[in-house]
């Protein structure tokens, strides 16, 4: 599996949020998957318009 998150910088902006806040691997696990869902969808709307190129719109 590609990992396509940057555990410190996750770490890092959730103790921007609340320094008191701790991460669990399962966390990280669990937004991967949502991230790759979310680029999946990206991904078909870019191609339902025809495009080759994924736009913020298409999130």
């Amino acid at each position: 599996m590609v990992e396509m998150l940057v555990k410190s910088k996750v770490k890092e902006f959730v103790k921007s949020v609340d320094p008191e806040m701790r991460v669990s691997p399962e966390f990280y696990e669990a937004l991967e998957g949502e991230l790759k869902a979310l680029i999946e969808k990206a991904v078909k709307r870019a191609q339902a318009e025809g495009r080759k190129t994924l736009y913020a719109r298409h999130v």
